[in-house]
Formats: structure tokens, sequence, C-alpha cells
């Protein structure tokens, strides 16, 4: 079948029907299964792969981070959101980053002298995973605590094996991991990254992990942990205090909503996160097009996605910010009129689109994990967590184990921009988790890491599942592209993976397109797909990260079958 659409994959998808989960790394998706066969639900495997991704996708997540939550309650049909994204320390100030005065070719387009916002204690913001972790599992989930963070607290006891993904990502990050003798200890002894194949354990970690599946959240934001943590922040220039983490709040906002060829309701992140605005976004537009009869990867499906995407960048640099700080004209962007409106600025050539006024529709006054589930009582899960660059601020706190994340890097180091520095002010995330309902049923829950790119690939999945009829992972495996449209950033080209015919290729060159082949676009996609006539679940995880679906079928025995048997 994948065939048909030029490409081939590299893994299979699952197929259970109690209970799905995708996630980043085969010993996650475990860790999942565990809590399914305690008796949990899709909320419980989610939490229960995360707190293991902190230890075997160590570079991607951490109970020091951030991120953000789509789900849809089984019990009450609702699909709710939960933004547990990092804030800026009260401390935090608008000149707190000196801009770098040229900025060489490939550099991150908010490079500040030294790295300050990247690398080192200024970067570390005030996280949100571990109080939104337990919040997921005291609301939603079925197990307690303690189950729940069992497994990770065995694989950092007892240890994992390193994979070649890993050491690609030490290689990327090697030169500036050295400086941090804490985090190189683990992951670079003798100062070297670690070959694929060599133990990793955790035993600081462990006993973090077992501090927190006795005392909960509480032990980081007003305990024992939070105060290790703050004290040696404060003793390395950092600007988190304890006042920071007791005053951490989650936020429930209502999801972003659209509905897509009828039968689709598409439900994503709202801001502070841009992503799940433009993924509607792009979806309107592409809604006046028949995608089926173009056919993926055809020269007029990818002109068509990339022309999409510059609309969609050009009104995310304009509008888009921390919405409790700048006014953000939502439901015109997401509206099906301003859609109409920028489809009649595609034409055949490639072009350089510019923000559009989506107040006129107004009618009221990169590295990253994500883990999809769902189960039969029809929870969804799609949670895309982070601590932004792979091992985050590169700083692991003496003792704990514990790596912070760098969120302070997204903030526009600049005064005076929407999404400016600012104390106590969420900074602007493109992380996109998202579900979808068909028909008003569960459908499909999906995500990636891959910091810009995220939204991008996650609406070139969707197309990918509705329009061109792939299966769950077919979807995400399909090649990708992505383009911001906007010179000077690192997506001003358009960039396509190996995959795509020479022909599509020269045709998007013929159409005026300046193209760059690429390796990998955004990272490991996955994602679980309900089948609307079996029920049975789907679950994929594609190729370009350590990802594994994994399902259970099946269960315990009911009590009223257990009778006597006469015969004995």
């Amino acid at each position: 079948m994948a065939k048909d659409h030029g490409f081939s994959l590299h893994k299979d998808e699952v197929v259970a029907s109690r209970g799905v989960i995708s996630t980043n790394h085969p010993l996650a998706s475990a860790a999942g299964i565990e809590a399914y066969s305690h008796g949990g639900n899709a909320f419980d495997a989610a939490v229960a792969a995360l707190f293991a991704l902190t230890v075997v996708e160590p570079m991607m997540v951490s109970v020091f981070g951030a991120g953000f939550f789509v789900v849809r309650n089984g019990k009450t049909s609702r699909v709710e959101t939960i933004d547990n994204y990092a804030v800026a320390p009260f401390a935090a100030t608008d000149d707190m980053y000196e801009m770098v005065k040229e900025r060489k070719p490939g550099q991150n387009i908010f490079e500040t002298v030294g790295r300050m916002n990247q690398d080192g204690p200024l970067a570390v913001a005030t996280p949100g995973t571990l109080k939104a972790w337990e919040h997921i599992v005291e609301k939603y989930g079925e197990l307690d605590l303690a189950t729940i963070v069992s497994p990770a607290i065995k694989l950092a006891r007892s240890g994992y094996r390193s994979s070649a993904y890993m050491r690609h990502i030490l290689d990327i990050r090697k030169e500036c991991m050295v400086n941090y003798p804490e985090t190189a200890k683990t992951f670079m002894p003798n100062g070297k990254p670690l070959p694929p194949g060599s133990k990793i354990v955790m035993p600081e970690y462990a006993e973090t992990l077992e501090k927190i599946a006795s005392g909960g959240s509480d032990v980081l934001y007003n305990g024992e942990v939070g105060r290790a943590i703050v004290d040696y922040l404060e003793g390395t220039g950092g600007l988190i205090t304890m006042k920071d983490l007791k005053e951490y709040r989650l936020i429930d906002r209502e999801p972003v909503r659209g509905v897509y060829r009828e039968d689709y309701e598409v439900y994503s992140m709202a801001p502070g996160s841009s992503g799940g605005a433009h993924i509607i976004q792009i979806l309107n537009i592409l809604e006046s097009f028949d995608m089926g009869s173009m056919g993926f990867g055809s020269v007029e499906y990818l002109h068509l996605m990339s022309e999409s995407l510059k609309i969609a960048f050009a009104d995310r640099q304009r509008f888009m910010g921390d919405p409790s700080v700048i006014d953000i004209p939502l439901e015109g962007l997401i509206s099906k009129e301003y859609a109409k409106k920028r489809t009649k600025e595609i034409g055949d050539r490639a072009s350089m689109a510019e923000p559009g006024d989506p107040t006129a529709y107004m009618h009221n006054s990169r590295n990253t994990t994500h883990v999809s589930a769902m189960d039969k009582e029809g929870n969804m899960v799609a949670a895309t967590q982070t601590l932004n660059n792979a091992f985050g601020s590169l700083v692991t706190v003496p003792d704990l184990g514990v790596r912070l994340n760098n969120c302070m890097a997204l903030f526009d180091p600049r005064p005076g921009r929407a999404n400016s520095v600012a104390g106590g002010k969420r900074m602007l995330s493109s992380m996109s988790p998202s579900v979808i309902l068909r028909n008003g049923e569960p459908y499909l829950c999906i995500g990636t890491p891959g910091g810009l790119q995220i939204f991008p690939s996650v609406v070139q999945t969707i197309v990918n599942v509705i329009d061109f009829k792939m299966g769950i992972q077919e979807a995400v495996e399909a090649p990708r592209l992505w383009t911001m449209g906007i010179k000077g950033t690192p997506g001003e080209k358009l960039l396509l993976e190996s995959g795509f015919s020479g022909e599509a290729v020269n045709g998007l060159i013929g159409r005026g397109h300046d193209v760059l082949m690429m390796n990998r676009i955004a990272g490991g996609m996955n994602g679980v797909l309900r089948d609307p006539e079996t029920g049975l679940l789907h679950g994929g995880a594609c190729w370009r990260a350590d990802g594994a679906a994994m399902g259970v079928s099946g269960g315990l025995t009911k009590e009223e079958l257990l009778e006597p048997n006469p015969l004995y």
C-alpha cells in the first residue's frame, strides 16, 4: 500500500482493541503498556510513558520541562487542553540578553552573546511538566502516582542501552556539553559521546523519582527537590526562586477547533502555542482544493502546501505571542472566510507571503517528545513535552540528576516585541498536540517534536490520513516539506525530505521555489488512529526517532464468568 504513494516504510504499525500507546522510545511505550496492564487508562499510560522518557529519552524531556496536553475525556466526551508550558522567572527582563551583532549562517535567529539564552543557568525557565503530569493522573487516571512512576524508577536504577539516535543527538551537542560536567559525566564519559549500546544508569535521578512517587509534585514546587534546584541556580547565576516555583500555575485553555471537509473536527492547542491555530488556518486554505486528485508528492500538492505554510508563518510572526500580554485575533486566524481570502493569493509561482488582516474576520469584541494514547473507552491523549533544545540548558543539578530546560531561548531577546522577555510571561511555542474526531467519534491523536517544523508536519500528516487515505504508519513516515518563506530565517528556502520524485522536485524549481534537500524534517512523529468500522486502534511511530507503538488487547476475566465448574 505504501509504495502507491512513492515511498517505503521503515516500521510497522500495531493494532489492538483495548489500548494503544505510541512514543519515541520502545521502553517508554512499554511503561505505558505496564500502566494499561495494571488497569489504567490512556491517561495513566501516557504519563507513565512520559516519566520513562525522562530516563530513556533524556535529551528531550524532563520533570523540569514544559509542554501541552490536548485530551478527550471518554466519560464526558469533552476535548480539553492543559497549558503546562514554562514561564519566565519573575526576575527576568527584556534586556537580559545581548544579541550577536552579526549572525552567522545556520545560527539561531535569536542568537545571543555567549549563548546565554540557550545554554546555562540563565536559559532556565520555571517548569510545568511535573505539575501537569500529576494533574492528569489525579483528574483523569485510574492509578496512583507511585504506580505510574515505578517503571521510570526501575529504568533509572537498572539502566538501559543507548541508541544510534541518542549518539546522533550527542554529536550535535557535544561541543557545548563538555562545559557542563554534571551532564557530561553520564552522556560523555571520558569526554566522548556514548557509543550506541552503552549502558546508562541514573542512580541519583532514581532517588529523585522515588521522592516524586511518594510526595507528588509538591516536592518540586514547594519542597526539598525544588529547594535544592533553587539553591544550585542561585549559586550559578540562574534566576528561579522558590516564589517562582510556588506560584507556577497550569492553565486550562479552550482548545482551538476547526472542521475539515465537514466530517472531521480538529482540536489543537490554543495560544500560547501558535501551532494549533495555524494547523486549522492551513487546513481551511487546503479545503478549497481537491487534494486527493492531486496525489501525494505531486508538484501541485507540494506547491500548494508550501504556499499555505508561508501564509501561516507570515501571520504567526505578526500576531502570535503570550495571550495574557497581547491581543491575538484568534477567531479571525482560524475563520474559513479569512482562509478564503488568503487562498486567492496563491498562484502558480512561488511567492513571499505577507501578514494578512484577520481582525476583519473577528465576529466577537525542536527538540521535544510526543506521546499519543487512546483506549477503548474513548479517552484520547496527545501530549507534547519538551526541554526545548536537546538536553535543554545542559544543566544537570548535582545529587538530583534532574536536567533543566532552556525554554528562555524561545523568547525574542530584543525588547519591545510581542514575544520579548518579561517576568512571569509564557514564551511562544509551536508545539501542536492534536486530536481529531470523525462524525463526533474518536478518530486520531497525533503530534511530533521539531520546533518551528512541528505544526507544518502535523498538518501534512492530517492531510495524509484524510485526503490521501494513508494508514497511520504511512502517514507519520511519509516524506515532508517545510518552509517559512521569510528571508533571513532557516525556512527561507523550501526544504524537502528525500522520497519525493525528481519530477516533482524539478517541477517545484520550475515554479520558482528555491529547493533544498534534507535528510530529515522535524522529529519522530507518532499517533493513534481508530478505525471507525471495526473500533480497533492502530498505532504508528516514524523512523525519525526511536519511536515504537504498542498495544494491549484482552485483559482480566470477568467475575461472572468464574462460576464453580460442576466437573470439579
